[in-house]
């Protein structure tokens, strides 16, 4: 049986996420403190995003029109 290799998980910097919805980086920030995007802190303090989150956020956005 061959062992299955896992990708690491694509993370996104808050300018990368707010660029995909067009928004300000703050709202982005914002959402994260608010629960409507879960985040990662990084060693240093920083926030990043799952890409695949954030995908599928963006699917439902689109749907809600």
């Amino acid at each position: 049986m061959a062992d299955t290799i896992h990708e690491p998980e694509k993370l996104l910097t808050p300018s990368e996420v707010a660029a995909i919805f067009r928004v300000d980086p703050k709202t982005v920030t914002r959402w994260a403190k608010v629960g409507k995007l879960s985040s990662i802190r990084t060693l240093g303090g920083h926030r990043r995003f799952r890409e695949a989150e954030v995908q599928a956020l963006l699917t439902q956005a689109r749907e809600q029109g």
